[in-house]
């Protein structure tokens, strides 16, 4: 699937405010759906860009060798996921944003997963 497919889909998961598809070593947005007035999406992107490079130097500094599936941020009325993933060399997260009284975190991060290996770059 395209990149505004999966992001269509991603909206679609219950309780969805706001999707991204950002680089995370630019912090630049591919391609957004939702947001608006009280998410900026954009500016999300490039923040949660920053806690995916945080995270990759912490786990090299640890010397883990693993790799980052998601990250969860919980607020209080929120819940952010960052699903991490490269695509033909390029280094990627889909962002989600949920409305935490609306949307089942098991299921939006399986909807998340399956968007994500789906996804044709």
């Amino acid at each position: 699937m395209n990149i505004e497919t999966a992001l269509k889909e991603a909206m679609s998961i219950n309780g969805a405010l706001g999707a991204a598809l950002v680089d995370y070593e630019s912090g630049m947005c591919l391609g957004t759906a939702g947001g608006g007035r009280d998410l900026d999406l954009e500016m999300a992107a490039a923040g949660n860009a920053e806690v995916v490079r945080h995270e990759m130097r912490m786990m090299a500094t640890l010397g883990m060798d693993d790799a980052i599936e998601d990250i969860l941020i919980t607020l209080h009325r929120q819940y952010h996921l960052i699903r991490v993933f490269s695509r033909n060399g390029a280094y990627l997260f889909l962002y989600l944003a949920l409305d935490r009284e609306r949307a089942n975190l098991a299921l939006a991060r399986h909807s998340l997963r399956r968007i994500e290996q789906d996804l044709s770059i």
